[in-house]
């Protein structure tokens, strides 16, 4: 199975008594989504399953990509590590999967499926973290096949 976790681009900062579910991506935040959307889908096999935090930032995120996807509350802003792994399936669903969605729940995810201490990673705005799972000789092990930034391309 492979994995691609997707950190929604640069968003307009939260204030107080803002909504944090509607705050939109800025201007560069829009510009990450489109380079970032341009590359996975270059990447991404046509049966990729896309899910998407039902946050504001990460749907516009998602609609870069021009792809259809799904929005998952198990991915929202306050979602867990278990609740992304359970939606996704992981390890054994069969389809690449692309998960939109937020800090810190990415970066404890891939610190999760790595073995690596938690606060050791963060996932970058716009930023995408790519692992696969399989299993060479009876066992199972979590590849990192790439992380890019949208500041890179």
């Amino acid at each position: 199975m492979d994995l691609v976790l997707w950190r929604h681009a640069e968003a307009q900062e939260w204030k107080e008594g803002c909504d944090d579910m509607a705050r939109p991506l800025t201007s560069r935040g829009e510009k990450q989504a489109a380079r970032m959307g341009a590359w996975l889908e270059r990447q991404l096999p046509e049966g990729a399953r896309i899910f998407a935090s039902p946050a504001k930032r990460a749907d516009q995120t998602a609609v870069a990509l021009g792809r259809k996807y799904k929005t998952k509350p198990e991915i929202s802003p306050l979602a867990g590590v278990d609740d992304l792994l359970k939606l996704v399936d992981w390890p054994e669903a069969k389809a690449t999967t692309l998960v939109i969605g937020h800090q810190p729940t990415l970066g404890l995810t891939v610190s999760q499926l790595l073995g690596v201490p938690a606060e050791a990673l963060s996932v970058r705005k716009g930023g995408i973290w790519w692992l696969r799972h399989r299993v060479r000789d009876g066992v199972p092990q979590t590849l990192l096949m790439s992380v890019q930034s949208p500041d890179l391309m």
